[in-house]
């Protein structure tokens, strides 16, 4: 019990890392849209709001899926 514990906080942690890297991309290396951008940019824009996008939503439900097994373990082990 102690170890899937410890595996639970390692995700919880590593979860949070994911999603501030994600946010990251969304917000400094995507930002806000060119007014007027080449095919380029365009392109650069996209790709760098779509890894923001999947890093943010993995890091996310990393986070809350393993905050929500780590009470529940939590529950259980306050009732034994």
């Amino acid at each position: 019990m102690n170890a899937l514990k410890k595996i639970l906080s390692s995700l919880i942690i590593s979860g949070a890392v994911i999603l501030l890297i994600g946010l990251y991309y969304l917000i400094i290396k995507a930002g806000i849209p060119y007014q007027d951008p080449t095919t380029e940019m365009q392109i650069q824009y996209a790709v760098n709001m779509g890894i923001g996008n999947v890093l943010s939503l993995t890091g996310f439900c990393m986070t809350v899926l393993a905050t929500v097994i780590r009470i529940i373990l939590l529950v259980i082990g306050r009732k034994k």
